[in-house]
């Protein structure tokens, strides 16, 4: 279980050390501050699952303070602790739907009492949920029947996460089966939006920042010439997954923007994230630098010219100098390495690092049976994946990093979705063997699965062969070969994979942060 956050204001905190590791002891984790407005601008950063307000605070008094933290969140607890105990101060408050009031000095065995009364209020917070949830239901799926632009899926998108994160909360589990069913329904209304879409968006101006074009569109524009500017590519990283993660980069970094972009197809690292680090398309990329581009079918690693392809692309786009640094982080060492080195990314104009540990987490779990038991599903991913982060050596990195000025672009190449639909295909010894899109000459397969491109060139991508085609799963499904066809469908159900249309593999977040020192 989650430690319960508690943010404290008070202009006496200095005085209120034994109640606050009082309540650390107990288990509780406390962030302090001394006046309202810090208050404020705290609670707009982090989770807080209790307020401790004083009243009588320099700037804004608690009172306001409270107004603005329920104009946030009006279902936060909030405890009012002051010296006052003129009767008006109290009616305000309570008038302002405080939880609580204690007057000072207050014991620590009063907060604790405070506190359990409270956060039982929780299990109707949770109620409420599930309530509200069912309310909005009608309206999200009229919303996704309802013809949405490529904007509009990504708000509908991020509305769904939401309610799916809120039930991770609640434990319901029949309304979490209600929210699959309704995202499954999304995601069937997403696979024909794109297959409407996908060709039209490359050939022309009209559609949404993709692969190709975001470094371009969303980060070129807004490099710092006075500070030194870091992209953190997170392989694999989720819409969901970001959202859990945020507030804790939200302890050392401000939140400038939050954006997004659509990966190109196949949604899968050798086509998007080459795409992003070149700024053109797969076959732009194969024509352009023949000699490091290998398509599915050939031997050899498919990203091990990133480095390349960025300095290049600063150098057609950009066309200043400035001193950029790379770092591919695949191992626990070099992980480690880039904790030593981190110190010297401030005298880089960019540095660009890519980790992919999400991406050797969702992999390993098909292989591992400890990760299919800890990563049996999206709530758990989810809580994997901040477990990680708060543990890793990235986040440590990041600590060192934000000690001085630096502003940070977050985002990934594509993302992943739990398939559970197994699908037949057929095809040749040089099909490939990724589960959720498949190229090749002779491939056999069903319409009604699969979004078909013949032409490969028109969506730019290169073609192995005269007559190679491109197949793209849809939904949640994966594509299996007839062979051992049972053996397969046990191994890979349920499992993380990436390649195809859905909105978790093709809505990926672009996130513009700013060291709060």
């Amino acid at each position: 279980m989650d430690k319960i956050k508690i943010l404290w204001a008070d202009d006496e905190i200095d005085l209120l050390k034994p109640q606050l590791f009082f309540l650390e002891k107990k288990g509780y984790e406390v962030v302090t501050v001394s006046n309202g407005h810090d208050a404020i601008d705290l609670f707009k950063e982090q989770e807080i699952d209790v307020v401790f307000l004083d009243e009588s605070m320099p700037g804004i008094s608690g009172l306001e303070t409270l107004s603005e933290i329920k104009a946030i969140n009006n279902h936060v607890p909030v405890v009012m602790i002051t010296k006052n105990e003129e009767e008006d101060i109290m009616e305000q408050a309570i008038g302002s739907e405080i939880d609580d009031y204690l007057i000072k000095p207050v014991n620590p065995n009063q907060i604790l009492l405070t506190l359990k009364k409270i956060i039982d209020n929780k299990r109707l917070v949770s109620e409420k949920n599930v309530t509200d949830y069912q309310m909005e239901f009608r309206q999200i799926i009229m919303d996704i029947n309802s013809g949405l632009d490529f904007t509009e899926w990504v708000e509908v998108y991020k509305r769904i996460l939401k309610w799916e994160i809120k039930m991770d909360e609640s434990n319901s589990a029949d309304m979490s089966d209600i929210l699959q069913t309704q995202k499954n329904e999304a995601n069937s209304e997403f696979s024909k939006f794109i297959i409407k879409n996908y060709q039209k968006w490359l050939s022309s101006e009209d559609g949404p920042t993709m692969s190709h074009n975001l470094l371009i569109q969303k980060i070129f524009p807004k490099l710092q010439e006075d500070i030194p500017n870091v992209i953190l590519l997170l392989d694999n990283l989720r819409y969901d997954q970001w959202a859990i993660l945020e507030s804790t980069f939200n302890e050392l970094f401000k939140l400038e923007n939050e954006d997004f972009f659509y990966s190109i197809l196949p949604t899968a690292t050798q086509y998007s994230r080459n795409a992003i680090f070149s700024g053109l398309l797969p076959s732009d990329i194969q024509k352009r630098f023949p000699e490091k581009w290998l398509n599915d079918n050939q031997e050899g690693g498919k990203n091990m010219h990133e480095k390349d392809f960025i300095i290049d692309q600063i150098e057609r786009v950009i066309r200043r100098p400035m001193k950029v640094d790379y770092h591919k982080v695949t191992s626990v060492f070099k992980a480690k390495q880039l904790v030593d080195q981190c110190h010297n990314f401030h005298q880089n104009d960019l540095t660009v690092i890519v980790y992919n540990f999400i991406d050797m987490l969702s992999h390993a779990r098909t292989e591992m049976e400890v990760l299919k038991e800890l990563a049996g599903d999206e709530k758990a991913y989810r809580s994997l994946t901040k477990s990680w982060f708060l543990n890793s050596p990235l986040w440590t990195a990041l600590q060192k990093m934000a000690e001085r000025p630096m502003k940070l672009f977050i985002t990934t190449d594509h993302g992943t979705i739990r398939v559970k639909q197994p699908v037949k295909v057929v095809g040749d010894k040089e099909t490939s063997t990724n589960l959720r899109y498949k190229v090749g000459r002779n491939l056999k397969y069903e319409n009604k699965d699969v979004l078909v491109i013949d032409n490969p060139h028109e969506v730019g991508l290169p073609k192995p062969n005269m007559s190679s085609k491109f197949i793209f799963a849809k939904e949640d499904k994966f594509l299996l070969y007839p062979n051992n066809y049972n053996y397969y469908n046990n191994m890979f159900r349920d499992t993380f994979q990436h390649g195809g249309i859905s909105l978790e593999e093709m809505i990926c977040p672009v996130i513009t942060m700013r060291t709060k020192k």
